[in-house]
């Protein structure tokens, strides 16, 4: 029995691509957020260090200890928008 010719089916037209706008990182996110936790870092290690004179700011006294921190944590806050 003789085969049917088989028909070319049209091939299905794409809508024409939109560019995306970048998903990746702001150039300045990873330094940011890098640069807070270091800062945070080394404000606590030279508090820790100065001992007496309660470097970086003695009118501060122990309240040194919570910028440090402040610093850090705004750091680690900004890690929430690394993709």
């Amino acid at each position: 029995m003789p085969e049917s010719k088989s028909r070319k089916k049209p091939k299905p037209q794409r809508p024409p691509s939109v560019p995306k706008p970048e998903s990746g990182n702001p150039r300045w996110l990873v330094p940011t957020m890098l640069g807070l936790m270091l800062v945070g870092l080394a404000w606590i290690v030279l508090f820790y260090l100065s001992g007496s004179a309660q470097l970086p700011i003695p009118a501060l006294g122990a309240w040194n200890l919570g910028v440090g921190f402040a610093f850090i944590i705004a750091g680690f806050a900004l890690t929430t928008r690394w993709k």
